[in-house]
């Protein structure tokens, strides 16, 4: 297909090829942001999910640190692709060498629709909730005018550019982590008489609890959308994937062992938020206090963070399709998309209205998002496969350990991810499919509009 679109004078000065994209992110931003987007509200509400259908403690834990395991894998392939196609466009470059510009466009066309806006949603829902415990708002509305409110703001703040984002993001990290520590401690630690064990009321269903275990998990493979703006990325995209992973999967344990102590196996399973559960029976008003402004934190920095690496893929289909090339522009001196992350905006905005309207909770959203996911994510890895075929002769800065069983690993666990967010999901994940199946039109309209 030709780029023809982009031969007039004003739009090619607008456009700043990728391998110009200035390295502005250092080692402890990229952690900063991988950390941020993982940890977000999904630690406060998915444990009880797992512990459901663990059907014992020890179980609990070896599913969290499974969950690191498999992450843990799939950063090694990650950390390939990355350090050899250093590129804006993340995964959505990878699937367009190793496939084909349809099944980027795909990608990218899911990424808008359903993954990154719903998760952008979910968190500012979540957001919502909780601040309005804090400061609530007049009418029955107040969660939902604080998610919207929150989208404009952190929109806001990235339109910016890439430093305040990045800057927001290091502090709310710092301070996700160190509140999440403290509730480590109080949850471990203290002085409330253990409840009776009891694991009766939970099933063992490791199929299901896993894809919650690697809900929470899901984000870190967005480093590669920040993989041309790291510095020293060579190493550091290495190193980023893996410190991150490694903190996630130690508070993750930590965080589960506290809950496991301060509740026990039966009140977890049976809470509706668990968190705020530990924290009132161990610290009551005040505790329960100081959990909602903790998840405010964890969830602004996830949605600042989301934002951040959202706009990005929508760049680079904005560079290649002329169907949406109003946001293939790079706004130099700021480092960022602004007409990218505008749009990223105002769907996550439509995407709050109808999420006010027919409002269906947390595991609906997982519904709409997990089979979506799973598949681009299985599609992915495959790509390491057939780009190590197409590209053999390509310099790679990194190559993954125990090549093709590493990868092929990796696969399989997608696979039955994929299979799993399939079988026990409901009506959410038709829809999910039914938005990126809706793309394949807009498709074909881009390949009609360019030769006619």
């Amino acid at each position: 297909m030709s780029r023809r679109h982009y031969s007039s004078v004003e739009e090619s000065a607008a456009i700043v090829p990728i391998a110009q994209q200035r390295p502005s992110l250092a080692l402890f931003d990229a952690v900063a942001i991988i950390v941020g987007i993982v940890i977000g509200a999904g630690i406060f509400q998915t444990p009880a999910f797992v512990a459901a259908n663990a059907g014992s403690d020890i179980a609990v834990l070896l599913l969290w640190l499974l969950g690191g395991a498999v992450s843990f894998v799939g950063a090694l392939c990650y950390a390939e692709l990355a350090t050899t196609y250093p590129d804006v466009g993340g995964t959505y470059y990878y699937l367009k060498r190793a496939f084909g510009r349809p099944t980027a466009f795909l990608f990218a066309w899911a990424r808008m629709t359903v993954i990154q806006t719903g998760s952008i949603v979910l968190l500012a829902f979540v957001f919502g909730d909780y601040f309005s415990g804090l400061l609530p708002l007049a009418g029955t509305y107040s969660s939902s005018i604080y998610a919207a409110l929150v989208i404009i703001l952190m929109t806001g703040l990235n339109i910016l550019g890439l430093c305040p984002g990045k800057w927001t993001q290091n502090w709310l990290t710092a301070a996700k982590v160190l509140g999440l520590l403290l509730v480590v401690m109080i949850g471990v630690f203290s002085n409330a008489s253990p409840p009776a064990p009891s694991t009766s009321s939970t099933s063992t269903n490791w199929g299901l609890a896993m894809v919650f275990v690697l809900l929470s998990f899901g984000g870190w493979n967005e480093a590669a959308y920040i993989s041309a703006e790291i510095k020293n990325r060579k190493r550091n995209i290495v190193r980023s994937l893996l410190w991150s992973i490694g903190i996630i999967t130690t508070i993750y344990l930590l965080i589960n062992l506290a809950y496991l102590r301060g509740l026990g196996l039966t009140a977890m399973a049976k809470s509706e938020a668990v968190g705020a559960a530990l924290m009132d029976r161990v610290a009551g008003t005040p505790g329960a206090i100081f959990l909602s402004i903790l998840v405010t934190i964890c969830t602004l920095g996830a949605i600042n963070a989301t934002i951040l690496t959202g706009a990005r893929s929508n760049f680079a289909l904005g560079q290649d399709f002329s169907l949406f090339r109003f946001m293939g522009r790079w706004q130099q001196g700021k480092e960022t998309p602004i007409q990218a992350l505008l749009l990223q905006g105002i769907a996550s905005l439509a995407l709050v209205f109808l999420g006010t309207i027919t409002r269906n909770g947390f595991e609906t959203m997982v519904d709409y998002t997990a089979p979506v996911f799973w598949f681009f994510f299985l599609l992915s890895a495959i790509s390491l496969f057939v780009l190590r075929r197409k590209d053999s002769d390509i310099v790679r800065p990194f190559q993954v350990p125990l090549y093709p069983w590493t990868p092929l690993l990796f696969c399989l666990v997608c696979g039955y991810l994929l299979y799993s967010s399939l079988t026990y999901t409901g009506i959410g994940a038709i829809t999910g499919v039914l938005v990126v199946l809706a793309g394949i039109p807009l498709l074909l309209w881009n390949q009609y509009r360019h030769h006619y």
